[in-house]
């Protein structure tokens, strides 16, 4: 007997859903939606179709390449379901040049084909382009057009063959609940002579509603941070240059100018444009009309579409004479980081959310959270998607909606990966803040926490020439900072490191058997270690610090640990997390020992990976032994009350020193000529601890995925020496001849080695110190190939003799 499982929400990612779970087995589902089932009324109902794959996050483009194989081997009685007419972007500014040649390396190393083309081959790819009007093109053939409702009934079909069921007109009014698990759903359905109430139970609910994710999360308390944005699209008359297709309706590449803002597809012989180029309109889901089969479907602003038409015709001549025959403003739905909302209620077991899901989407995503429900984690990772990433802060309405917003406004734009966030800013400051702004602090924000990048105190270090891309968001401040790291001592923020208390009987039992190494050890023993997957993968990694019997600080890697921690907790351990009230500094160089012995009088002889609650002044402090940049020193923390006093206290001692602060960028160089690992960027769930080079913190014993963590190592992450005058950033594509045999993860220049090293992951029989291959960067201009050599790990300090006094 199957799990019973009931989906609200019949568009194309309940319909997807529908259909992978019953692929697996899972045949006891009911599908149920508030509207009719023919056209329900959601997104899906009017949806473009348009299904581009390129996309600088892989999981995005690994969703979206899904999609397209999926729903190129669907039809409905012979009637196409994806219309692979290729894609093609195009670019009339030479940064957007450089753009298209970044998004096919992204393509190349998930294994899409696409090439970037000159001016006559956008015009011959499409008959409305002229040459003269565009610099260059992306090429992706592979791209199309996927028909939504088509797609929603192919899959349903499915779906309803293998056992599901598919009801509509059945408004769900109450989530069944019992014991913290989930076990119905009541709607209001439409009835004969009136409204009625139906019961459905269930040991499992998904959420697929889109744009009313915020209203049916909140049957279950759940806030769904995304902001339903009304989203303009527009048909014209009969285009001169394009014929009437019939069912085919398109035979050119979809098109988009997003230097304009603009994407455009065929309606037989006429044209479809879609534009991003107007002011964000938010909609409130509370007041979507009811009274419409397409409350999803607002009435046209003509005053907002006038200068997109005009940027559409400058780029499309053949619409010079062209009128609108209908537009309207469709709506769907964005989050504060772009990314869906995947996973499980944080405190209601069973209830499940795959919202903020477009067309493009929507089959990876399905097939994702099918994966997670039936086996317990989908083969992609999903970690950038997870529902419970965002702090409390982060889900508020006014954060969303100004973060969502500003996502809207840049959908199309040219995106550095070290852009910051904007407004609103700053949402989360360390004790050390204001110190930090006196020392011309260049902030970024991660987690809702302002980080420095690099001080404007410190002096700037002769460096190589960065060209301007490669060149944002960085200063050789950095290497300054680095190299004080390795020659005197430097101060660096720890405060955003999410810091977890674990307790209570049992705790040492848990964690011992959630993890992959020895976790029981004595008291002031700290351990690396991993959470994995039962597939092995590498879900995160943590430093694990005993303070008593049951009694341990957990140094975690955000939001999703902490959630993971608390749901699996037994019951009489309790899960705390602390970051908030308390914060940490890193004191790191070869005069850390005199700058800590000059205001601490304590014992400081204990050994690496050690902790001790020690006295810096008259501040009480827990000092871990560890380092994550290769230099003797500790992790100080304290309470968040007595930061300040931290900070002023080492701060003065230091100066003798050569103290000085550093920053993010000078911390990633430094943890970069160590090899140390940053979780979800060099490994995440699809990558085996043998594999990341991470053996050693896997142990004998029983614990998820711990017979999969020791299987033969498939590929290797591997560190690549390249001339210091080259810069790679991080996702490009690595060739071994003509072949893309892997892609760069991390990367930042080593100052301690003059040398810029990448790390990245590559074929096994390719991953040997010596090896010669390629990395693809695309700057202010076309993609170059960069020589790089796979070299031994780590380069820095090789036998750790700096960790040691």
């Amino acid at each position: 007997m199957t799990p019973r499982v009931v989906v609200i929400g019949s568009g194309v990612v309940g319909a997807a859903v529908a259909d992978e779970l019953t692929e697996r087995g899972w045949t006891d589902v009911t599908v149920l939606d508030r509207g009719a089932l023919a056209l329900p009324g959601g997104s899906s109902s009017h949806a473009p179709g348009l299904v581009f794959q390129a996309n600088p996050s892989r999981t995005m483009a690994r969703f979206a390449h899904y999609t397209v194989e999926k729903l190129s081997s669907l039809d409905v009685d012979g009637q196409w379901c994806f219309n692979r007419v290729g894609g093609l972007e195009v670019a009339t500014l030479p940064e957007r040049v450089a753009e298209l040649w970044r998004r096919q390396g992204y393509l190349a190393s998930i294994g899409v084909d696409a090439t970037v083309v000159g001016p006559e081959e956008c015009a011959r790819l499409h008959p409305l382009v002229p040459a003269e009007n565009v610099l260059a093109g992306l090429h992706i053939p592979t791209d199309g057009l996927a028909k939504a409702p088509r797609a929603v009934e192919a899959q349903a079909r499915r779906a309803i063959s293998r056992g599901a069921r598919f009801l509509g007109e059945q408004r769900v009014v109450e989530v069944i609940q019992e014991g913290g698990r989930v076990t119905g759903v009541r709607t209001e359905a439409a009835a004969a002579g009136g409204r009625g109430t139906d019961t459905f139970p269930a040991d499992h609910v998904v959420q697929c509603t889109g744009f009313w994710g915020p209203l049916t999360g909140a049957l279950v308390g759940l806030p769904t941070p995304l902001l339903p944005m009304a989203h303009q699209y527009a048909r014209t008359a009969p285009v001169p240059g394009l014929t009437d297709l019939g069912p085919r309706e398109a035979q050119a590449p979809i098109l988009r100018h997003q230097d304009r803002d603009l994407y455009f597809r065929e309606h037989g012989e006429r044209l479809g444009i879609g534009s991003y180029a107007h002011r964000p309109i938010p909609v409130d889901p509370a007041n979507l009309p009811t009274h419409t089969d397409m409350p999803s479907s607002f009435d046209f602003t003509p005053a907002d579409w006038e200068p997109a038409y005009a940027d559409a015709r400058a780029l499309l001549p053949a619409l010079g004479g062209v009128e609108i025959e209908h537009g309207f403003n469709g709506v769907f739905s964005f989050t504060a980081d772009g990314m869906p909302l995947l996973g499980e209620h944080p405190t209601l077991s069973g209830y499940w959310v795959a919202e903020a899901v477009w067309v493009t989407h929507s089959c990876g995503v399905a097939r994702a959270l099918a994966e997670w429900m039936v086996d317990g984690h989908p083969s992609l990772d999903v970690h950038a998607c997870d529902l419970n990433r965002f702090t409390e802060a982060q889900r508020s309405p006014s954060y969303v909606e100004q973060r969502a917003s500003r996502n809207f406004v840049e959908v199309y734009d040219i995106l550095h990966p070290l852009d910051p966030p904007a407004a609103p800013r700053p949402m989360r400051t360390s004790p050390f803040h204001l110190r930090h702004r006196e020392l011309g602090a260049v902030f970024t924000e991660v987690g809702g926490w302002e980080r420095p990048l690099w001080f404007a105190a410190n002096a700037p270090a002769p460096h190589p020439e960065r060209e301007p891309w490669a060149g944002r968001h960085w200063s050789p401040i950095a290497i300054t900072e680095a190299l004080a790291t390795r020659e005197s001592v430097a101060l660096y923020d720890m405060t955003p490191l999410t810091r977890v208390e674990v307790a209570g009987p049992g705790a040492c039992a848990f964690l011992d058997g959630l993890t992959s190494n020895k976790v029981d050890v004595a008291v002031g023993r700290v351990v690396y270690t991993l959470m994995l997957t039962e597939a092995g993968g590498v879900l995160s990694d943590l430093t694990v610090t005993r303070l008593g019997p049951e009694l341990f600080q957990v140094g975690a890697n955000g939001e999703v640990d902490v959630d993971r921690l608390r749901r699996l907790a037994p019951a009489g351990v309790s899960v705390r997390d602390v970051t908030a009230g308390t914060c940490g500094l890193g004191l790191w160089g070869p005069r850390a020992l005199d700058v800590l012995s000059s205001v601490c009088d304590d014992d400081l002889s204990f050994g690496y990976f050690r902790a001790r609650t020690i006295h810096v002044g008259a501040i009480p402090v827990l000092a871990l032994r560890v380092s994550y940049v290769g230099e003797l020193g500790w992790e100080l923390y304290t309470s968040a009350d007595q930061g300040l006093a931290l900070w002023d206290t080492l701060w003065a001692a230091g100066g003798e020193h050569g103290l000085v602060a550093a920053g993010r960028h000078a911390f990633t160089s430094l943890r970069i000529e160590k090899g140390y690992r940053a979780s979800g960027v060099d490994m995440t769930s699809e990558d085996l601890p043998l594999e990341a080079g991470l053996a050693f913190a896997v142990k004998p014993g029983e614990y998820p995925g711990a017979t999969a963590a020791t299987a033969e190592p498939r590929r290797r992450l591997v560190p690549l020496q390249l001339d210091p005058r080259h810069v790679v950033l991080g996702s490009e594509p690595v060739f071994a001849g003509e072949d893309c045999v892997g892609y760069v993860t991390s990367a930042a220049y080593g100052p301690s080695v003059d040398a810029f090293l990448a790390y990245a992951w590559l074929p096994v029989d390719l991953a040997s110190p010596g090896t010669v291959v390629e990395i693809q960067y695309s700057g202010e201009r076309r993609g170059r190939r960069l020589p790089a050599v796979v070299v031994a790990e780590p380069v820095f300090d090789p036998e750790g003799k700096r960790l040691r006094p």
